[in-house]
């Protein structure tokens, strides 16, 4: 009998910052997100046979962020054979969603099922990290994190890192609105100021315990009142096309907050029922699709689960 040894598994795309946990909170969505197959071979070494979905991306792993994770996790573990890996892109480059996290959480999850399970999934976080070093030159783990782990997800800590997984304690859903224009993370990141007011600062980490606090204790207005960003957002919305109209629309159309998705261009807008959620995405659509630009549209309820196996190996006579 041959054992065809090869795992299969998709990790979902990520909202991070929230609007007041700039670089320590976010949580996954349901969709869009990215696929990694991942197979053993007897030759050490990391291949990558194919890249779908997407055109661009580097097939040396060296170069990319699923074979930089898989390398890290057999030099951690010693493994003497190889592993031909594949990804399948179901998101786009620079959205703001987490693209590189969801390659880099599946890669990861995907070995480590592959090999056992020697790590538990949050152990997985600092092996996705270097994914994320690879891709923007920082090892931050606010994305990756709930792509692995599903639900909310606060970083209280990078050194030493501390990630408290914060689950679903209130159903949420999401309205992703994804704008076709190109913002660079680089960039940006690149405009924020280093220094922050001290009155500022007070009502953004005010406004994150709140939000903490509202998650906890299910308080949709709480919520709906703590997601203001008192500090990134008023220096990032100039970047993003029709920002604010499309914030006001979500707002008017019953979200119980909005804010940009990571670095942007993606907006994002939390609700506290799904009916809800679909009214504010036809609410933001309308701001752009009136003006000419394209994008691409998800509802998502924030789901308990991240990562998952969808293809067990296989057995073959």
């Amino acid at each position: 009998m041959e054992v065809s040894e090869y795992i299969k598994v998709f990790a979902p795309a990520t909202v991070a910052n929230v609007c007041c946990g700039f670089d320590v909170l976010g949580f996954a969505l349901e969709q869009p997100g990215d696929e990694v197959w991942v197979r053993r071979k007897d030759a050490p070494g990391i291949t990558i046979s194919a890249i779908r979905g997407i055109s661009g991306l580097s097939q040396n792993p060296e170069e990319n962020v699923v074979g930089v994770v898989a390398q890290k996790m057999l030099a951690e573990l010693q493994v003497s054979f190889g592993l031909d890996m594949q990804l399948h892109k179901g998101m786009p480059v620079g959205s703001g969603l987490g693209s590189s996290a969801a390659s880099s959480a599946a890669a990861a999850y995907a070995v480590n099922e592959l090999l056992g399970k020697p790590f538990t999934t949050e152990e997985l976080v600092p092996f996705a990290m270097e994914g994320e070093r690879l891709a923007s030159g920082s090892a931050h783990a606010d994305n990756v994190a709930p792509s692995l782990l599903g639900g909310f997800v606060l970083v209280r800590s990078y050194d030493p890192l501390d990630v408290v997984p914060l689950g679903v304690p209130v159903e949420l859903y999401c309205s992703v609105v994804h704008p076709q224009v190109e913002l660079k993370t680089s960039l940006a990141r690149s405009i924020l100021k280093k220094d922050i007011p001290l009155q500022k600062g007070i009502r953004q980490w005010g406004n994150l315990a709140a939000l903490m606090a509202g998650l906890l204790k299910a308080d949709y207005a709480l919520i709906g009142r703590s997601l203001h960003d008192e500090i990134f957002e008023p220096e990032r919305s100039f970047l993003i096309p029709l920002f604010k109209q499309a914030k006001q629309a979500a707002l008017d159309a019953g979200a119980l907050g909005a804010g940009i998705s990571g670095s942007g261009p993606s907006i994002f807008a939390l609700s506290a029922t799904e009916q809800v959620a679909f009214d504010v995405r036809t609410a933001i659509e309308q701001v752009y699709l009136s003006s000419g630009i394209d994008l691409h549209a998800y509802v998502s309820q924030v789901p308990e689960q991240g990562a998952r196996v969808i293809q067990q190996p296989t057995l073959h006579a």
